[in-house]
């Protein structure tokens, strides 16, 4: 049943990009100038999870080193990579020159002198989930280096702006920003089309079945295609000829866990006693909240950053936020309204 498993795996890259023409042209634009050995302006991507910036990133940059020899690309994932020195050492690591880097005593400004001192092509770095950076700072050394150029990704400009400082804010509201939105149904269908062309043999999913997991995945590209691998994995493995409603219902179920166990553990220490003290307290208030969090550490965070925590747990479906901005309550999201039946 499964003839290219690839295309049904989450980090794919497709050769073309559904439904994004004019955000693959802007960002296309922002990077014009890399093909002419010049420096190119920083790009903000920003939008729910599951709308494809990741996915356009990465496929912009490929094709950015399909057309020019002398182009390098790197990717950092900032909510597993979310100190400066993971961050710097990431980047450096994609680009070669690690070789005698040690983990645990080469210091930050090395790592930065290195990056300064980088004489290679010109490199595209990708710094995804970047609001979950713990020393934003790195947005700034980053910022500086005209051998490089950056692509931003976060889910919402306004949480990734309230952390900086002035003078980044600065440059980076003069950036180029692309703003994505949820997908539609029949897009979500369209894209659920194409992997299956590629990655599934013929007639074994109904046009009617990608309808139905594009409604229970409400927008998200993300879930839509793991509710589609599931099932797909579901019946290769039991030697059945098509995917049944049933295996979809199961699918739906599985994905959405999946989805939820994936954030959970990539979660930083700080962001799950936040969380942990949610599950253990909720409902409760931020004030609780921090009230608790800070008698558990002995490094706490601001106020401010304990209620990003929050609101990106909230943006993940971890928890929900409930009541106005006076009188608000979070608490674990409840499982039996997140998942949606097909």
């Amino acid at each position: 049943m499964i003839r290219d498993a690839r295309v049904l795996r989450a980090g794919f890259v497709p050769r073309e990009v559904e439904h994004r023409d004019a955000e693959v042209d802007h960002l296309s634009s922002v990077f014009e100038p890399i093909r002419n050995d010049n420096p190119a302006d920083t790009a903000v991507m920003t939008g729910p999870s599951g709308t494809g910036k990741t996915c356009i990133s990465k496929f912009i940059t490929e094709r950015l080193r399909e057309e020019v020899l002398n182009i390098e690309s790197t990717y950092v994932n900032c909510w597993r990579n979310y100190t400066r020195f993971r961050t710097l050492y990431q980047i450096l690591d994609e680009l070669g020159e690690t070789i005698d880097v040690h983990r645990q005593s080469t210091p930050h400004d090395e790592l930065i002198d290195r990056l300064q001192q980088y004489e290679g092509p010109r490199a595209v770095i990708i710094l995804d989930e970047v609001d979950q950076l713990e020393d934003p700072g790195v947005l700034y050394d980053l910022h500086s280096l005209p051998q490089f150029a950056l692509i931003c990704i976060a889910n919402r400009e306004e949480e990734l702006f309230s952390r900086l400082d002035d003078r980044l804010v600065s440059r980076l509201r003069s950036s180029e920003h692309v703003q994505l939105d949820k997908y539609h149904d029949d897009q979500l269908v369209d894209i659920l089309s194409a992997r299956v062309k590629w990655g599934l043999d013929p007639n074994v999913i109904t046009g009617e079945q990608l309808s139905l997991i594009a409604d229970a995945a409400a927008g998200d590209a993300r879930l839509a295609i793991g509710i589609l691998r599931a099932a797909a994995g579901t019946a290769d493995r039991d030697n059945h000829e098509r995917i049944t409603d049933e295996m979809l219902r199961q699918a739906a179920s599985d994905a959405q866990a999946h989805i939820k166990q994936k954030s959970l553990e990539s979660l930083t220490p700080h962001q799950r006693l936040v969380y942990n003290l949610v599950r253990d307290h909720g409902p409760i208030g931020p004030n609780a909240i921090y009230e608790h969090y800070t008698e558990a550490v002995d490094d706490p965070r601001t106020t401010r950053t304990v209620r990003s925590y929050l609101s990106k747990m909230a943006q993940y479906n971890l928890i929900e936020a409930t009541g106005t901005t006076r009188d608000r309550e979070y608490s674990l999201v409840d499982p039996n309204t997140t998942s949606t039946p097909l």
